[in-house]
């Protein structure tokens, strides 16, 4: 008898099962996906938020936005939204380099990459929003 014949088809795992077993899911698209769900929601919400105070405003002069942006509440959902907007952003174009850069390497600085962008462009905008709110730029 031949080692083909007393392994059978499927090698030294032996059946169809064990060969597959621990390659499949790793159960973290779920999470992903609602992340990447919730952050456009929240998105649309603040979005809204900033469309509808904008169009209430009586004049989009620099002392009337910043006087407008200088109030907790509008202050705060600007955060917000630069914060889900980059966070979204990320999710997206991580799942892009993810599913189509092949070499680890290449990967792995793409993502790095990717994150320091989000993360600066982030910070930036926080940073603008804090100075208007602030009341530092005249």
């Amino acid at each position: 008898m031949d080692k083909r014949t007393t392994l059978g088809r499927y090698g030294s795992k032996g059946t169809a099962i064990g060969q597959v077993r621990g390659l499949g899911s790793a159960h973290e698209g779920v999470h992903h996906w609602i992340q990447q769900r919730l952050t456009s929601i929240g998105n649309l919400v603040l979005v809204g938020f900033l469309l509808i105070s904008l169009v209430l405003l009586p004049d989009f002069s620099h002392a009337t936005v910043s006087g407008w942006l200088g109030s907790p509440v509008p202050a705060t959902a600007m955060a917000l939204l630069v914060i889900s907007t980059f966070w979204h952003a990320r999710l997206g174009m991580q799942v892009m380099i993810e599913d189509y850069v092949d070499a680890p390497g290449n990967k792995f600085a793409a993502l790095a990459i990717l994150n320091l962008a989000a993360v600066a462009g982030a910070a930036f905008g926080l940073f603008c929003i804090a100075r208007l709110a602030l009341g530092g730029a005249s």
